[in-house]
């Protein structure tokens, strides 16, 4: 591994956290550091919608408050795999997401999903940027 690698390593792991930071914040905005802008959403195994980047910026910003107001995303492992010339990188980052939704009776209750992002991002002049978002969800626990 050489120096560069290292460095967009660090780039793209930089990304993955202004995506939850985003997500958890409401910051929807700050996704547009994240996303190229034709890149396409998949959040089907979660319920949600599969469609390009600017459609999804607006349901994730209408969805996720009327859902829960509280959310807290962790990262574990994250996997790279570099095409040939390093512009591009299959990456695949192990997910935990809680979230405080109301129970129904005036109440909360917490919620969760587990599982992994699979983004493919691309090299662009503004930085490493996400082109494709798979979310794979392995397990829930609460709904």
């Amino acid at each position: 591994m050489d120096l560069q690698e290292l460095i967009d390593r660090a780039q793209i792991t930089d990304a993955l956290t202004r995506y939850t930071v985003a997500v958890d914040t409401g910051d929807f905005d700050l996704l547009d550091t994240v996303f190229t802008p034709d890149a396409l959403i998949d959040y089907s195994e979660s319920g949600g919608v599969v469609d390009a980047y600017p459609a999804v910026k607006a349901w994730l910003a209408e969805a996720l408050p009327a859902f829960s107001r509280h959310r807290l995303h962790t990262v574990g492992q994250v996997g790279f795999d570099f095409a040939e010339g390093g512009d591009s990188a299959d990456v695949l980052a192990y997910f935990d997401n809680p979230m405080r939704i109301s129970d129904g009776r005036g109440g909360e209750r917490v919620v969760e999903v587990g599982g992994i992002y699979r983004h493919t991002f691309v090299r662009t002049p503004a930085g490493w940027r996400s082109r494709r978002l798979y979310e794979q969800v392995v397990w829930t626990r609460g709904f």
